[in-house]
């Protein structure tokens, strides 16, 4: 559809005419020609004009200074409070009396601290917490005994609607101001949506993944407690801003529990010096075992879950990782365990070869009706239960006829789990998996081997859509796009460009925006999905 673009309009403030007499202060008196005045005789009227009006009237108002813009020093110390929460979930500040923005990592609206300057950017600064002088506001007991330390759950300590009213804030503020849609258009109310919570907060994810490491991370506040040597290696995910350290799990209250008793299982006996095994060191590169992965699906025929354990490992050495495979399958979840070989030094999961040691090499679960075999490095939607919600939502964005005479471009179509579930509803569906090393194919031609289609489908991943895709879409004038991100703050630029055009270049936009849905899909973390079309 083509767009129908905002009017423009430009307002001129226009500042009365006054004329400047011997009885103007000597503040507000503006020279323009030099040869009006010498300048000694000048000099000699502003002292004139200052002392009749000291003797004779009050002092006019002094014009106020202009105020001295306000930059924090390093390592300063400010007592702020959190007003609200940014994009990825860092507490918006303001310097008291100054207006300056400061963002504080894991600070809560409401809350009252003491932070310590640790960078300048610009216009804003970020801060470290130091201490909490009054909490913040609908505070709730964190369930999770990691929740303080481990960088995944940074709002589990705000009562669940408090989040998802502020992730779905953070939504509008990115649609106005990084998309341009202004807020008093008539359309706004309608086409912004309120967020779909998740009615599961808990166990939801169906797929963790655990790093082993030499160097096992403790707060300062419990190193003294837990200084013992012999339990310097760690299981667990990484420290905040550190790739070498790992703080020590045995619970994560977003896996699953059957996850999770295999989790503690391989956390009882790993360490044992019987079994002759050793955590991967990211500095010497020397040692055997880099990460645990656990996925959950589940059965078919019984609804029970099934449960994959892979570990990825530097070499391959299935006589260490045959005690650890005999434990945890006694459980009667476990239906798969495999090795994914990774000899690089890199620090990714995916292997370059893959062994089973016990059962299948994939596990099952549903979507929208359809049943997927689910390999150890195949990508597949962390939280099941709220994608069935979110795939619905596409569904209903996308509004079929039904009648099978319409064509679905999917692009960055993944293991093609959305098109797989409109294609009960139009004629084909054409899969186009596009990664950043793939925007060389994106020329004049491209599309030219498919029939044009009538909705496009496009998933991203963070970056969102290149601008060579942009301009595809344009030319394209497709009946309807459903754009599903991951990236609020990318999505809402791209939205931009195919509804305003791109001015640096001379594009034309040519769609309207129509909706913007958010779903909560990672309760307790920042991260925010949304669907537009």
């Amino acid at each position: 559809m083509n767009t129908s673009h905002p009017s423009l309009a430009t307002a001129f403030r226009t500042m009365p005419m006054t004329t400047a007499t011997i009885a103007v202060p000597a503040h507000s008196f503006k020279l323009t020609t030099t040869t009006l005045f010498p300048r000694p005789l000048l000099r000699r009227l502003r002292f004139a004009t200052t002392s009749a009006s000291a003797s004779e009237d009050p002092p006019p108002p002094q014009q106020q200074d202009r105020p001295t813009p306000y930059f924090p020093k390093r390592n300063q110390t400010l007592e702020l409070e959190c007003e609200s929460l940014a994009y990825k979930g860092k507490g918006i500040c303001k310097v008291s009396g100054t207006g300056f923005v400061v963002l504080c990592d894991r600070a809560l609206p409401g809350e009252r601290f003491v932070g310590r300057v640790t960078r300048k950017k610009g216009n804003y600064a970020e801060v470290t917490k130091l201490r909490t002088i009054s909490p913040h506001w609908d505070i709730v007991d964190a369930p999770c005994e990691y929740a303080s330390y481990c960088g995944g759950c940074k709002t589990q300590n705000l009562l669940y609607e408090a989040q998802v009213r502020a992730k779905e804030q953070q939504v509008r503020e990115l649609v106005i101001h990084v998309g341009k849609f202004p807020s008093n258009d008539p359309e706004f109310p309608t086409m912004m949506k309120p967020i779909v919570p998740c009615d599961i907060q808990f166990h939801y994810r169906n797929k963790m993944e655990f790093s082993f490491g030499s160097q096992r991370w403790l707060p300062r506040e419990l190193f003294e407690e837990n200084s013992d040597d012999s339990q310097k290696h760690a299981l667990g995910l990484h420290a905040p801003g550190f790739f070498d350290k790992v703080l020590n799990v045995n619970k994560c209250l977003l896996q699953s529990e059957p996850a999770n008793k295999v989790l503690a299982a391989i956390q009882d006996c790993w360490r044992g010096p019987q079994l002759g095994l050793s955590p991967y060191d990211v500095h010497s590169h020397a040692g055997f075992l880099k990460h645990l992965m656990l996925r959950t699906g589940r059965d078919i025929e019984t609804g029970q879950p099934e449960v994959m354990v892979n570990f990825v490992t530097s070499s391959y050495m299935p006589e260490l990782l045959k005690p650890l495979a005999e434990k945890i399958s006694s459980f009667p979840e476990v239906v798969s365990v495999v090795n994914n070989v990774n000899t690089s030094v890199g620090n990714t999961s995916a292997g370059e070869e893959e062994y089973t040691l016990y059962g299948k090499s994939t596990i099952t679960e549903t979507l929208r009706g359809l049943t997927f075999q689910i390999s150890a490095n195949s990508f597949f939607q962390t939280n099941t239960w709220q994608a069935e919600v979110l795939y619905k939502i596409i569904e209903e964005c996308a509004g079929p006829r039904g009648d099978g005479s319409e064509v679905v471009l999917d692009l960055f179509c993944g293991t093609g789990t959305i098109g797989l579930t409109l294609a009960r509803r139009v004629r084909p569906v054409m899969q186009c998996n596009i990664v950043q090393g793939d925007l060389n194919k994106i020329d004049e031609n491209f599309g030219s081997n498919f029939p044009k289609p009538d909705i496009v489908i496009s998933d991203p991943n963070r970056p969102g859509m290149h601008l060579k895709l942009i301009k595809f879409l344009l030319k394209l004038k497709a009946q309807r796009i459903i754009y599903v991100s991951c990236n609020p703050a990318t999505c809402a630029r791209d939205l931009e460009y195919l509804c305003h055009g791109v001015r640096e270049q001379n594009i034309e936009g040519r769609y309207k925006l129509k909706s913007v849905q958010p779903v909560d899909m990672f309760p307790h973390t920042p991260h925010i999905e949304w669907c537009a079309y």
